[in-house]
């Protein structure tokens, strides 16, 4: 069979390269400050939080999240950005604050840390519908934490205080102590 043009092309392409970099999830106990946390944990290869700025993108998974906040955010766009969270007003406003004080400039070039080449994301952890993207940003040789929750078949930004959320940023802290291993890709 005949294709004219490569209209196929995209979606072949798209639904291989989300296979490529959806590494399975493993399951993971750890204790951590006295209580054995059970969580699941994947690693991203190099790349994984790379995205064609054109690509269409929906907020389906944590990783698609966030690069539609970074989208919305490099780009100065407060109020999309602030309709991924799980608190959209209060996102607004801590936003709209924080630009004001920094600038557009300033504002944008923050939120494009997590995005350069020198800085990667590491791994996803996941917990009761809920998850933590890590990121090591090799500029400050650490590692940092965006926490993530499915709502009705999206993922928003996780902005409200759950005792999942405590226990995923109990996970960050120990991976940052060296305590909790990330999974090698």
């Amino acid at each position: 069979m005949r294709h004219r043009g490569k209209w196929w092309s995209v979606p072949v392409f798209t639904a291989f390269a989300t296979l490529a970099f959806a590494q399975p999830f493993a399951d993971h106990a750890a204790e951590i400050n006295g209580e054995t946390l059970h969580f699941s944990i994947r690693a991203f290869p190099a790349g994984a939080s790379l995205t064609d700025p054109a690509a269409p993108l929906e907020p389906v998974s944590a990783l698609d999240t966030a690069k539609l906040l970074n989208r919305h955010l490099t780009a100065g766009n407060i109020e999309e950005a602030a309709l991924l969270s799980t608190s959209p007003r209060r996102k607004f406003e801590v936003l709209r604050d924080y630009k004001d004080s920094v600038g557009d400039e300033g504002f944008r070039e923050v939120f494009t840390e997590y995005f350069v080449p020198e800085n990667r994301l590491v791994a996803e952890v996941s917990m009761d519908g809920h998850s933590l993207l890590v990121w090591h940003l090799r500029t400050a040789n650490r590692y940092a934490g965006q926490f993530y929750v499915r709502i009705a078949g999206k993922v928003y930004l996780d902005d409200m205080p759950s005792p999942t959320r405590s226990a995923l940023r109990r996970v960050l802290d120990a991976i940052r102590a060296g305590k909790v291993a990330l999974p090698i890709p």
